[in-house]
């Protein structure tokens, strides 16, 4: 099936999630300069953005038709085996673009490369339509990255580039029943993170940054090591685990693979929640009754390198 469309993903700018909060751009500068920010940055920022978004577009406008769908819109948006996917912006737009992108083509561009480190973005607006020529052409190279799944008891599930969060929608203790690898016991905590290869260095590395810390206190020459995972692994942790006379702390950290999974049941009456890859707007409730299974999913991530 041919490729008849580009479907640009992109997100706001923080200066116009500036604007559309305080309704004008002299009201933001105010709010920001009041509180001694730096406003200029803000501009700049947008600048650019908008001066690689125009380069994009152009660019773009003599090889294939092209639409613009912002972020927020991603859960609800259907992409087609007719479209190629080219997202403009940070590496977390990536990972939420991946999610719904069923593994359709990603060309993933860098519009900043003074302000991103770009892990996930092999392209700039130098080259990025070479990328998507080659995806014209079905002669392209790419990486295939697994996602995590949480897939609940009534059928619903959902996907993870870099990671997943079970736990409370606010800052109290979760409680759950966990079990992994024939063990089972009942836990407090302040939630569960479930990471892929891919997100391994973002939120999960800050686990084993405290881990260490902690540990350094009392324990001198400590070297810390943070986990290499295959891309066919997932690893969780357990934040902050509480033992009482009703919860255990037993199971803390795990390497889930193709052969096993983590089973989770809830046992908050309201309050309990699945997010992934920071996106608590898009979410399942984890509420008594529910059983999360966590593993690798069947889907994977298309990303078309250089």
């Amino acid at each position: 099936m041919s490729i008849e469309y580009a479907i640009i993903v992109k997100n706001k700018t923080r200066l116009e999630a500036l604007i559309e909060r305080f309704n004008t751009k002299s009201q933001a500068k105010f709010y920001i300069e009041r509180l001694r920010g730096d406003f200029h940055d803000y501009e700049i920022e947008d600048e650019i953005f908008h001066d690689s978004l125009n380069s994009l577009q152009s660019q773009l406008s003599k090889v294939i038709k092209h639409k613009i769908v912002d972020r927020t819109y991603l859960p609800s948006y259907i992409f087609s085996d007719k479209n190629v996917i080219v997202t403009i912006g940070q590496d977390g737009l990536v990972a939420n673009t991946a999610k719904y992108s069923q593994s359709r083509p990603i060309v993933a561009v860098n519009p900043d490369k003074g302000r991103y480190d770009g892990i996930l973005l092999p392209f700039d607006t130098t080259n990025f339509i070479g990328g998507v020529e080659s995806v014209l052409s079905n002669n392209y190279q790419s990486r295939k990255v697994n996602f995590a799944e949480a897939r609940l008891n009534d059928g619903q599930r959902l996907l993870a580039f870099n990671d997943l969060f079970i736990g409370a929608s606010s800052h109290i203790s979760a409680r759950y029943k966990l079990s992994f690898n024939e063990s089972t016991e009942e836990q407090s905590s302040s939630g569960i993170i479930v990471s892929t290869q891919a997100g391994s260095t973002g939120w999960l590395s800050s686990v084993f940054n405290m881990a260490y810390g902690v540990a350094g206190l009392f324990e001198k020459n400590i070297t810390p090591k943070h986990p290499k995972l295959k891309d066919d692994q997932l690893l969780f942790a357990v934040r902050e685990p509480f033992k009482s006379i009703r919860t255990q702390t037993d199971i803390a950290i795990g390497m889930i693979n193709n052969k096993n999974s983590l089973r989770i049941e809830s046992l908050m009456p309201t309050g309990g929640i699945i997010f992934s890859d920071g996106i608590e707007s898009d979410f399942l409730q984890f509420n008594s009754g529910t059983i999360a299974t966590i593993g690798i999913a069947n889907e994977t991530a298309n990303l078309v390198r250089i």
